[in-house]
C-alpha cells in the first residue's frame, strides 16, 4: 500500500463504512419512530403503493358505515313509531267499537267521538315527528325510497322504504275529519280500521326485514374494514422487537467505526517517522 499524506485509503474506506452505518441506523431510527417498516413510496414503492391503495378502500368503507348507520337509526325510529301508531289503531278500535253500541245516549257518544279524534291527533303527532337528521320515512315528507351505500366503489346501494302512515293514506285509510257519533260513521270507520291495522303492521314487518338487513350489512363492513386494515398492517407495519435488536447492533458498529476512523487517520503521522534525523 502506497503512504502518501495527498490520499488516506483506509480513511476513505472507514468513513464510507461508517456512513453506511449512520444511514442504517437512521432508517432503523424512523422504524421505530414511525411504527412502520414502509413508510414512504422511496422504502418499496410497490407495496407502498399497494398500501396507499388499502388505506383509500379503508377510508371508502368509512363513510359506508356512517351511510349504514345512518340508516340504522332511521330505521329504528320509524319502527319505534310505527308501533305506536299500531297501538294506538289498536285503542282507536276499541272506541270505534264502543260507539256501535245501539243503546248509548248522546253524551256517552259524544265522550267516546272526543277520544276517538284525540287519537287521531295523537296518530298524526306520532307521524310527524318519527324523523331522524330530516328523514322521515312516515309522515310521507319523502316521496321515494331513500337508498344508502352498500360497498367502497358507492356501486351497491341498500333500500330503506318509506311507509306514509298519514291519516287518509293508502296505510291508513281512516281520515283526520272522521267522526264516531252515529252508528253509521263508526260502522265505516270500523272497516278502515281493521284494513288500517293490517296495512301499518305489513309495513312495521317491511321495516324490520330492512333493519336486519342494514344491521347484518353493517357487521359485515365492519369486519371487512378490521381485515383491510390488518393487511396493510401486514405489508408496512415494522417489527419493532427485531428493529430494536437492530438498532442495538448499529450502534456499537458505529461506535466501531468512528474508532476505526480515528485510526485510519492517524496512519499518515507514520510518515514522520521516515523523516526523523
Amino acid at each position: 500500500m502506497t503512504i502518501g499524506v495527498h490520499t488516506n485509503k483506509s480513511a476513505l474506506t472507514a468513513l464510507q463504512n461508517l456512513n453506511k452505518t449512520n444511514d442504517d441506523l437512521g432508517q432503523v431510527q424512523n422504524r421505530i419512530n414511525t411504527g412502520l417498516q414502509i413508510s414512504n413510496a422511496k422504502d418499496n414503492a410497490a407495496v407502498w403503493a399497494i398500501a396507499q391503495g388499502q388505506r383509500a378502500d379503508i377510508g371508502a368503507l368509512g363513510a359506508v358505515k356512517m351511510s349504514l348507520q345512518r340508516a340504522q337509526s332511521i330505521s329504528e325510529v320509524s319502527m319505534t313509531a310505527g308501533a305506536t301508531v299500531s297501538d294506538l289503531l289498536v285503542e282507536m278500535k276499541q272506541k270505534v267499537v264502543a260507539a256501535m253500541d245501539t243503546s248509548l245516549d248522546a253524551t256517552s257518544r259524544t265522550a267516546l267521538d272526543s277520544d276517538f279524534k284525540s287519537i287521531l291527533r295523537q296518530l298524526k303527532q306520532v307521524t310527524g315527528n318519527a324523523a331522524f337528521d330530516g328523514a322521515n320515512l312516515l309522515d310521507g315528507s319523502i316521496p321515494t325510497n331513500i337508498q344508502f351505500l352498500a360497498n367502497a366503489d358507492a356501486t351497491n346501494k341498500i333500500t330503506l322504504s318509506t311507509q306514509n302512515m298519514s291519516l287518509g293514506g293508502s296505510l291508513i285509510t281512516v281520515a283526520g275529519t272522521s267522526s264516531i257519533t252515529t252508528v253509521t260513521f263508526a260502522t265505516g270507520v270500523l272497516a278502515q280500521l281493521t284494513a288500517s291495522i293490517s296495512n301499518v303492521n305489513q309495513a312495521l314487518g317491511n321495516l324490520g326485514s330492512q333493519a336486519k338487513q342494514i344491521e347484518a350489512h353493517l357487521g359485515f363492513i365492519g369486519k371487512l374494514t378490521d381485515v383491510l386494515t390488518s393487511g396493510v398492517g401486514n405489508l408496512v407495519d415494522a417489527d419493532l422487537a427485531k428493529e430494536s435488536a437492530h438498532l442495538q447492533a448499529l450502534q456499537v458498529q458505529q461506535q466501531l467505526g468512528a474508532q476505526a476512523l480515528s485510526i485510519a487517520n492517524q496512519a499518515p503521522q507514520i510518515i514522520l517517522q521516515l523523516f526523523k534525523g
